[in-house]
């Protein structure tokens, strides 16, 4: 049984960009030259990162509730012709003491990403993947010093969480998020993360594209509206900082295509959560340790793709869209009258082969508006217009 919000697809086009490393050897290596070593560790890095991670536990830290209490007062210089240098290395120096190093242990060993701080209480964003299976997490600041983590609260279905620790001072550094719905393009941006452990790593590139639907393949996540950048992202940079050249985070960076004809990483093409995303999510997490709202649209249905074997097995007219298996009480779907047995063909003007079609339909939907779903029920072909739920995290 598939659930139609959230996108299923055997192939995984993506990578998370948390980072695996090998466990301490007790005896010292004989000195070599490091740059084998460096493709050896992320070829290592790329094949741990196909499988999944066990549960584990990590106690919840004590909720705050509250508006972000983030920002700096640092400024940046206005962008002219002839300042970009300058103008990076505010910016930079603005957001860099705001990017910390999250390590996590886990049953499989040590993993490695990155988080940013968005609140001076100690509040952290980072993407779920980096802290799941987690059973201690380390937060690195940016003056070295160790501080212990807590999970505050994480949002599988958006790929984030917030980590919470104790500021080991009154004058921590708080990332501003930006307003990523104003991204043109073309902009310059800049990602702040750890790659490969190698801590505080700055690479610059571009906006390359916006409002992508990215999957991380069956199980994972799909994010809406991603920001698609060339600025390299690697193992590690997950959770880090995408940032414009005025100093606001506009994305947290999260997956890396992989390119299939090798089944390694892709150059330049990156992708990050909008940082509208994180403001909806994150105060949530804060606020109560859970996600009420999640802001995506839903059908409240189960489905099943229709192939040939199912539309025999159920003597169905079409042998493609999605097999409504379950309708939720009370939900969406139920109020307009779906039912299990029909099979969704096209919504709106939208054609539905699978479920994969149908979640990105719904995908740049909002909860509250109507859609027109077309479906054969038996042998009648029938439109019904759906007032979309909300979608719950998970």
């Amino acid at each position: 049984m598939y659930d139609p919000d959230a996108r299923d697809n055997n192939y995984n086009p993506y990578q998370e960009n948390r980072y695996f490393y090998p466990p301490a050897r007790n005896t010292r290596p004989p000195r070599r030259s490091r740059t084998p070593w460096v493709w050896i560790l992320l070829i290592l890095a790329i094949m741990l990162f196909g499988a999944g991670w066990a549960a584990g536990h990590v106690t919840a830290a004590p909720i705050q509730t509250g508006a972000l209490q983030g920002g700096t007062n640092q400024t940046v210089p206005t962008l002219t012709g002839n300042n970009i240098s300058t103008v990076r290395v505010a910016v930079i120096a603005k957001v860099r003491p705001a990017v910390v190093l999250i390590t996590v242990a886990t049953q499989q060993g040590t993993a490695l990403g990155s988080g940013v701080i968005i609140d001076k209480r100690g509040y952290i964003v980072t993407n779920n993947h980096v802290i799941n299976g987690a059973r201690t997490i380390q937060v690195t600041l940016f003056n070295g010093a160790n501080v212990t983590g807590q999970l505050a609260g994480a949002d599988p279905t958006d790929d984030l969480a917030v980590v919470k620790f104790t500021p080991p001072s009154a004058n921590i550094t708080a990332a501003t998020l930006g307003d990523s719905s104003k991204l043109q393009v073309g902009e310059d941006v800049l990602a702040i993360g750890n790659p490969l452990g190698i801590t505080q790593t700055v690479t610059n590139g571009i906006v390359s594209a916006l409002g992508r639907s990215v999957s991380e393949g069956q199980g994972g996540a799909t994010i809406p509206g991603a920001i698609q950048t060339d600025a390299p992202i690697n193992p590690g940079n997950s959770g880090g900082a995408l940032v414009d050249l005025q100093g606001n985070v506009i994305g947290i960076p999260t997956l890396t295509a992989i390119d299939p004809e090798f089944n390694a990483p892709a150059n330049g093409v990156g992708f990050a959560i909008p940082s509208n995303r994180v403001r909806l999510i994150a105060p949530q997490i804060i606020a109560t340790g859970t996600v009420a709202h999640t802001g995506r649209a839903a059908l409240n249905i189960s489905v099943e793709p229709v192939d040939p074997n199912l539309a025999q097995m159920n003597n169905l007219v079409t042998t493609s869209g999605v097999l409504i298996t379950a309708v939720q009480p009370g939900g969406a779907a139920a109020k307009a009258g779906l039912q299990a047995g029909d099979v969704i063909v096209q919504v709106d003007n939208t054609p539905v082969i699978d479920t994969q079609t149908l979640s990105d339909a719904l995908l740049n939907k909002d909860p509250g508006s109507t859609v027109a779903i077309h479906i054969d029920r038996g042998n009648q072909q029938l439109t019904i217009n759906v007032t979309l739920g909300e979608l719950q995290a998970g």
